[in-house]
């Protein structure tokens, strides 16, 4: 997330979907809170101003409000977690969380025809068959996460599913996407409202 487009970054309320406790208290700015709310793992924080809770971000405003904490933010933040919320459905109910939950955002999700797939750096692997992609999660030495069995790296497979700038306007018609790139080709794309 860059500064030019935050510039107040340091006074807002931030709700971090998918995020960590820890990368927001290692940020080279921090905003004046923030809110984290993870599925799995948000950490946990010695400072008042991080929250972290656990839960479905794709129902994010009912599990905040559930958790007794704010729904109601200057930005939402998301970094690579559009790919993992689990089909179309999910995908579209996370967008409607984050135009719920602030009138600002920064989205990011890898660049589905990007050459590479980012999870397990493999060339190409988003396009293959499930059964293939499961064998080279289960064995392919440069994974994010390697899987232990086949099993696990067929349920890995299944919960990523990278996105066209197509899905990405859709799910946020009146957002800027904008386009990371790596040697001139688009690595990632962002969904900004600022």
């Amino acid at each position: 997330m860059t500064l030019d487009r935050f510039p107040d970054l340091a006074e807002m309320r931030v709700v971090d979907l998918g995020g960590t406790v820890e990368a927001w208290e290692r940020a080279p700015v921090r905003p004046a809170h923030v809110t984290v709310l993870n599925l799995t793992e948000p950490g946990e924080s010695a400072s008042d101003s991080i929250v972290a809770v656990r839960g479905d971000a794709c129902e994010a405003v009912p599990v905040l409000a559930a958790a007794g904490a704010s729904t109601s933010f200057d930005l939402v933040f998301s970094n690579s977690v559009l790919e993992h919320v689990g089909g179309h459905a999910n995908r579209s109910r996370l967008a409607d969380s984050v135009h719920a939950l602030a009138p600002r955002h920064w989205v990011q999700t890898p660049y589905r025809y990007f050459p590479i797939e980012p999870h397990w750096l493999f060339p190409g692997m988003q396009f293959l068959p499930l059964f293939m992609k499961a064998r080279i999660a289960a064995r392919w030495p440069l994974a994010h996460s390697p899987s232990p069995s086949l099993e696990r790296a067929t349920s890995a497979a299944l919960w990523t599913e990278l996105i066209s700038v197509t899905e990405m306007r859709h799910y946020f018609p009146e957002s800027e996407i904008a386009r990371e790139r790596f040697l001139r080709v688009t690595k990632s794309i962002i969904a900004i409202r600022s």
